[in-house]
């Protein structure tokens, strides 16, 4: 759970960080740029540790299934974002991208740590 906990925190922070300093004119799209990646971040990495610490070698096929459904969605929250809600597209396609790519390389890490601890028994 620490890693949720670091996604959750680093990317509220960032964001109001962000807010902050271009002001709240672009805060619906730097929190609507975030929102996406980090849910589907939180969710995919939950999913992956409970499969790893019970069925490790269930993770690779997980992940595939996980990528095909996060393409689909976030090709279909980035149309209802922009065309839908009519957000402005340079704040939040640079927030969108900058969480997309943040969240999977902290992901990347997890797993990475996960791996080398070994699978254990649900705690």
């Amino acid at each position: 759970m620490k890693t949720v906990a670091w996604m959750a925190g680093v990317s509220a922070l960032t964001a109001l960080a962000a807010i902050g300093w271009f002001g709240r004119r672009i805060g619906a799209e730097v929190v609507l740029g975030m929102l996406a990646p980090l849910v589907i971040a939180i969710g995919s990495w939950v999913l992956i540790e409970q499969t790893y610490r019970r069925t490790p070698e269930r993770v690779t096929g997980l992940m595939v299934a996980g990528f095909a459904g996060k393409m689909v969605f976030f090709g279909f929250y980035v149309v209802v974002m922009l065309k839908g809600l009519a957000l402005q597209p340079v704040p939040f396609v640079v927030s969108f991208t900058g969480y997309f790519v943040a969240l999977h390389v902290m992901e990347a890490f997890a797993l990475r740590r996960l791996f080398a601890d070994g699978p254990r028994a649900p705690r």
